[in-house]
């Protein structure tokens, strides 16, 4: 890795654990057992325009982070970050846009957070309608503010004092 994309992917590990910690209390909606903590795939979206290694490393802290303050249940779901981004970030480098491999690993992500909370004691239909869908709603709605973000960042308005 190059010394940018280690640093870049520094700030997107800690953003990625800083959203459930610092914002998890603002950013949550909890419809039991569901719960989804808004921008939280925002990070593991970007890094994969990064590279494959800053995908797992920010889904990896993304896992942490929900440790952290939300238990085994909510990391084991965070945990599926690594699996859809790496799957994304290698897309993007064999040249699919981000936009597209962000709609691609959307099954991934759901069906990922669907299929691991079933030895967790979720029902069938817990797991897959209420875990899958709503991580399915979720994800794209992280992906459009992804999306926002980069296209934001990418072109510079950032830097405009004006």
């Amino acid at each position: 890795m190059k010394a940018k994309e280690i640093v870049t992917s520094a700030l997107l590990t800690a953003l990625s654990l800083l959203i459930p910690i610092a914002f998890g209390g603002y950013l949550k909606i909890y419809i039991p057992p569901f719960s989804a903590t808004l921008a939280s795939h925002v990070p593991s979206m970007i890094a994969m325009l990064v590279s494959p290694t800053s995908a797992v490393m920010v889904g990896l802290g993304s896992t942490l982070g929900f440790l952290l303050i939300m238990g085994p249940v909510i990391a084991a779901r965070a945990f599926v970050h690594v699996f859809f981004a790496l799957a994304g970030a290698l897309l993007i480098k064999k040249g699919l846009s981000f936009q597209k491999a962000l709609i691609y690993v959307a099954p991934i992500h759901a069906l990922g957070e669907a299929l691991i909370v079933l030895p967790l004691g979720f029902e069938l239909y817990t797991a897959f309608v209420v875990v899958g869908i709503g991580t399915l709603l979720h994800h794209l709605i992280d992906s459009a503010v992804s999306i926002g973000l980069v296209k934001v960042l990418s072109s510079g308005l950032y830097l405009s004092s004006g």
